[in-house]
């Protein structure tokens, strides 16, 4: 119980992403460069307290899959870890390459999620509404 006290107020980030044509034009030594230094951001996010949950393909046997070939799961330690990470995509290029979908939000307990749910209103627009 006390561990899953710890990670409310944390926040999930989920990139779902494809590769552009710009990207297929690089060379692979181009595509290495670009990514090593993709990979030295990432060390600085981690060693400040973000946590990549892990990276994978999207599977092709996946019910209702998403249209997204690669992902990426983190855990922040706060909203403002999600910004700093979500900047230094921005400012590294990324998205000159890469066609990318996020989503985040502050983890929350089952229960919750599910009252959410169940008492969502018809004209809710945000996240804070009708639940």
């Amino acid at each position: 119980m006390e561990e899953q006290l710890k990670i409310y107020g944390m926040y999930l980030y989920v990139e779902l992403w494809n590769v552009t044509q710009k990207w297929i034009d690089l060379s692979k030594d181009e595509r290495r460069s670009f990514l090593n230094q993709v990979n030295d951001g990432i060390k600085k996010l981690t060693n400040a307290g973000v946590e990549n949950i892990g990276w994978a393909m999207n599977d092709e046997h996946t019910p209702h899959r998403s249209d997204y070939r690669y992902m990426a799961v983190w855990k922040m330690p706060s909203r403002d870890y999600v910004e700093k990470l979500e900047k230094a995509i921005s400012d590294s290029g990324w998205y000159d390459y890469f066609s990318q979908v996020n989503s985040r939000g502050e983890i929350i307990p089952l229960d919750q999620a599910m009252e959410f749910m169940i008492n969502l209103e018809a004209n809710a627009t945000g996240i804070n509404e009708g639940g």
